[in-house]
């Protein structure tokens, strides 16, 4: 993080804009609406600019800068044509410990003026650290048609009940459920088409009522996808910015993580291979612990948790401890990873069917059905398969699939790290130990995989090599 965002108080404050042409009443009129007393220096005045003063606090010198202008001033503006002279303005700026913004120079800035979303009381703020400010300006015009304009009215409803919620629900977690509950639904959409009094009346009636479900926690079972976080679904992303608590594997990214609420629990229960940090059990009866303490809990799982993640387990004892719960599925490792290499799962002219199955058992055996995998006309996509690849591979062809039988492994699929490298039932378990991967990787077996030279499309960060990328 290149810049800290905060936001400054500058009511009454003394500020200093040295210029006084367009881009400098642009400044000064982002000043003046904080309410800070704007004084501008400058010899060619715009007229918007004169125009201004009779609506703000602001006060015009037609003249040349004197170091002396900076005198007491909290905050100083140079945006002048003269690149010499705002040079010279930031230094003697920075030498009265003054913050000071020079337009379009961030190098001589201690602090610069982001792209503002303004829902007063309610402000969002949106910069790329002066190096793509148009960037800045889409995105605050994609959040700007995001949030309504009745969006302050909502904060001030809410600072107006504040007291009463506060003095009724005393516990911070059960304000934090019940405001959450109330900006997000009914109420607010009354705020946002001008119905105040209902909106009120409604928002007196739920926190009458708000005792009743308080200290009843929730369980979401979420699946967070095969890496990338813009395949994290718009519900997922929502579950996770409410949770009080995140119970996570190995397989979710940091990238993810940090898409959940700041302030939530983060509780790692990851799995490897004869190495568990918690077993399976105890994560079930984790999860009832946590909604039993009226935390809302979410579940984080790579891929989707009703696909070899063990979510059937989970609810089943949350069903028989009566903890309620919900599901958000999310994108399996089997459909994302396959998409990013370029593998298609189905493809008319290779594969009329798809089998998802797992590379080992709960004993660590692998006992599967041999016969139907090697079937003709099908793809198979293999969970956890790494360990066991030189044994898959020969009981494939044992059971009838050709040695040259196409065969890719994915590893960190989806994600920059993406490693793809096909081979055949024959070839590819040397190659792979030849390339180091290491899991978490999938296999797919089939003819579809030889599509991947062809439709591969997703560049990622690793360098290739013949027959990787």
């Amino acid at each position: 993080m290149n810049y800290l965002p905060v936001f400054l108080d500058l009511k009454q404050q003394a500020c200093l804009v040295v210029g006084a042409g367009e881009v400098a009443a642009r400044k000064a009129e982002l000043l003046c609406r904080a309410g800070a007393s704007v004084t501008v220096v400058g010899c060619r005045v715009a007229e918007n600019m004169r125009s201004m003063a009779a609506n703000h606090a602001l006060s015009i010198h037609e003249r040349a800068f004197e170091t002396a202008d900076l005198d007491g001033m909290r905050l100083v503006v140079a945006a002048t044509d003269n690149p010499a002279l705002n040079a010279e303005i930031a230094l003697a700026a920075k030498q009265r410990h003054l913050l000071v913004n020079v337009v379009d120079t961030p190098a001589l800035c201690n602090f610069i003026f982001p792209a503002i979303i303004d829902r007063s009381p309610v402000i969002a703020a949106v910069s790329s650290g002066g190096n793509a400010p148009v960037l800045a300006r889409l995105l605050r015009a994609r959040i700007e048609s995001m949030i309504p304009a009745a969006f302050g009215k909502l904060a001030l409803l809410a600072e107006k009940f504040r007291p009463q919620v506060k003095q009724r629900l005393q516990d911070a977690g059960q304000r934090r459920m019940f405001w959450e509950k109330v900006l997000q639904g009914n109420i607010a959409e009354l705020v946002f088409v001008g119905r105040q009094q209902e909106a009120e009346a409604q928002l007196h009636a739920a926190l009458q009522q708000s005792t009743d479900s308080a200290g009843k926690g929730e369980v979401y079972l979420v699946g967070a996808g095969p890496g990338d976080p813009d395949l994290l679904t718009f519900r997922a992303l929502r579950l996770m910015q409410q949770a009080d608590v995140i119970v996570y594997d190995r397989l979710v990214s940091a990238e993810i993580l940090d898409l959940a609420r700041r302030d939530a629990q983060k509780i790692y229960v990851g799995k490897q291979r004869n190495l568990h940090s918690l077993p399976q059990e105890s994560i079930n009866t984790l999860l009832a612990d946590l909604a039993k303490q009226g935390k809302r809990v979410v579940r984080l799982k790579g891929g989707d948790p009703f696909i070899f993640g063990r979510g059937g387990e989970e609810i089943e004892t949350l069903m028989q401890q009566g903890i309620q719960f919900q599901v958000a599925p999310g994108i399996t490792a089997a459909s994302g990873c396959a998409s990013y290499a370029g593998i298609p799962l189905t493809h008319r002219d290779h594969a009329q069917s798809c089998i998802f199955v797992t590379g080992h058992l709960k004993d660590g055996s692998i006992d599967l059905n041999w016969p139907q995998l090697a079937a003709p006309n099908q793809t198979v996509v293999i969970y956890m398969g790494l360990v066991g690849l030189a044994q898959i591979c020969r009981q494939l062809i044992k059971h009838g699939c050709p040695p040259n039988h196409p065969v890719a492994i994915i590893q960190q699929g989806t994600t920059r790290h993406q490693r793809v490298l096909t081979g055949t039932l024959t070839d590819l378990p040397h190659r792979v130990e030849q390339a180091g991967l290491k899991a978490p990787t999938l296999i797919i077996v089939g003819s579809v995989v030889t599509l991947h030279d062809k439709l591969a499309w997703f560049q990622s960060a690793e360098q290739s090599t013949p027959g990787l990328s």
